[in-house]
């Protein structure tokens, strides 16, 4: 089996082909394709249901590919059944382990609130917050156990959307048992300077999303809209090095012996064709993360 295990490469997210289209094997072998042609050589690992971890890394292996650090994603809060996430965490931490991976994202996504008003704290509570921790210390138990270290990934949305948030999550549970795998374009959208994030939990940083955002939908700016209208706006989403984001600085705020990979990552492509947007991302990563790339 192709391993998977990080080492500071390009990998890429196939995720604006999949939110349309939907995640069936045609869709992902037109996102590998593309890849392949592009030049990542890695991706991010997840399994389309029912396929073994075995055929997944042949799969991906027939175009020049090989798994890179996925996502577990769960509410984390009180609308969630805790016995079955972490049977589902401990499925999927043996999955990213079986594809030789040794890290993995963790995230909170898709509270209705946050997703109506999102990246503002919809509906603070403590008691929710203090709930939700306790929920990911237990799942960061189960993901180590099968041989995973869980990073915490920021996304707008969840219940770990706000700086505070964030950094109570990382403070409370330690460095024994959750990582921080940020991701640059959500920290930023929620109003957080990722440079001073990342420099903050650097000796905790196993694996980044690079991600770009153009200014129309920050700091208030656009007025009001969902999470879904402002994402698929095709103006807050922008490929590296098109935005606003000092995306030099946020590398420069890594440690010197950083050994995640970087994942490329544009939700919604502000380009009109998925591969454009791709290519346009990996000269970007060229030109840029050469120097601690492996070829």
């Amino acid at each position: 089996m192709t391993s998977g295990r990080p080492g500071r490469r390009v990998a890429a997210n196939p995720i604006p082909y999949w939110s349309q289209a939907g995640k069936t094997r045609e869709v992902f072998e037109q996102a590998f394709r593309d890849f392949q042609q592009i030049g990542f050589t890695a991706v991010k690992a997840d399994l389309p249901a029912g396929m073994s971890t075995g055929e997944y890394a042949d799969w991906i292996a027939g175009f020049g590919l090989s798994p890179s650090i996925g996502l577990f994603s769960s509410a984390l809060d009180e609308t969630v059944e805790m016995a079955d996430v972490l049977e589902q965490a401990r499925r999927f931490g043996a999955e990213q382990a079986e594809l030789g991976l040794d890290r993995t994202m963790l995230s909170s996504m898709s509270l209705p609130e946050r997703l109506e008003r999102p990246a503002v704290g919809a509906g603070f509570d403590q008691g929710r917050l203090d709930r939700a921790i306790e929920n990911a210390g237990r799942v960061c138990a189960v993901l180590i156990t099968e041989g995973v270290r869980p990073l915490h990934h920021s996304h707008v949305g969840g219940v770990f959307e706000t700086e505070h948030e964030i950094t109570s999550l990382l403070d409370d549970l330690g460095p024994d048992l959750i990582g921080f795998g940020p991701d640059t374009g959500h920290l930023r959208w929620a109003g957080i300077d990722p440079v001073a994030l990342v420099r903050r939990y650097a000796d905790r940083t196993g694996g980044i999303h690079l991600k770009d955002l153009y200014p129309d939908h920050l700091d208030g700016a656009g007025g009001g809209g969902t999470y879904r209208e402002k994402a698929s706006s095709g103006r807050l989403w922008a490929e590296p090095g098109r935005g606003v984001l000092d995306l030099g600085a946020v590398l420069d705020a890594l440690p010197d012996d950083y050994d995640g990979d970087y994942m490329i990552e544009v939700d919604h492509p502000s380009v009109g064709s998925l591969h454009e947007s791709h290519r346009i991302s990996w000269e970007w990563a060229r030109d840029h993360l050469a120097a601690v790339t492996v070829p």
